[in-house]
């Protein structure tokens, strides 16, 4: 298996299950051209692309050229590496009919295609696997970060405490505050919570 801090941007959830096999990583999902709407997940995008940087694989039809770009377009000078799947022919298991240009998109590749895919884009990947999901959706709870009266002020402080985007939701912000803290890091943040007006 393939390991990096790097993210990874896929255009749709069978896309995220197909390469959860093939590379440890966070890999977020564009929902299709939902992305060009949504302001959170563009956020969630831009944070990963200053920092460890991100990785574009989606379909290599019209419409995942179309995503990719915009992508690319939205993240200004970032750090980007462009990983392309080759243009097969067939029709992925759980649909019923071909795409509009019949192409396989990400889901219906090869687990050594996509492999071979990410080899060539010149990305050095780590043996080391990526930090575990220590800190989980009980923490957030316990630490009134979700379900109570204030969790979204309280969620809005740590964000900007860290640095973050302030549109992250809970769900979106876990899987950042794995990839970027350890469980004792976050307890220590969540810790100076309302501390910075005093």
């Amino acid at each position: 298996m393939l390991h990096t801090n790097m993210a990874v941007i896929v255009e749709g959830k069978y896309d995220k299950i197909k390469l959860s096999s093939v590379i440890d990583a966070v890999i977020i999902p564009t929902n299709g051209f939902r992305v060009f709407k949504d302001k959170e997940k563009m956020e969630l995008i831009r944070y990963y692309a200053s920092g460890a940087g991100i990785i574009i694989l989606t379909d290599s039809d019209s419409a995942g050229f179309k995503i990719r770009n915009y992508i690319k377009g939205s993240v200004g000078n970032a750090r980007i590496f462009n990983v392309y799947i080759p243009d097969i022919y067939g029709k992925e298991r759980r649909k019923t009919e071909y795409s509009k240009e019949g192409k396989l998109g990400v889901e219906g590749m090869d687990e050594d295609v996509l492999i071979e895919a990410f080899k060539r884009s010149g990305i050095d990947f780590s043996d080391e696997p990526r930090r575990r999901r220590d800190i989980t959706k009980m923490d957030l709870f316990e630490d009134g970060l979700s379900g109570g009266a204030n969790s979204s002020e309280k969620r809005a402080e740590l964000l900007k405490l860290l640095g973050l985007p302030e549109l992250l939701t809970a769900n979106a912000m876990l899987e950042v505050l794995n990839a970027m803290l350890t469980r004792e890091q976050y307890k220590q943040a969540v810790s100076q919570l309302g501390k910075t007006d005093e």
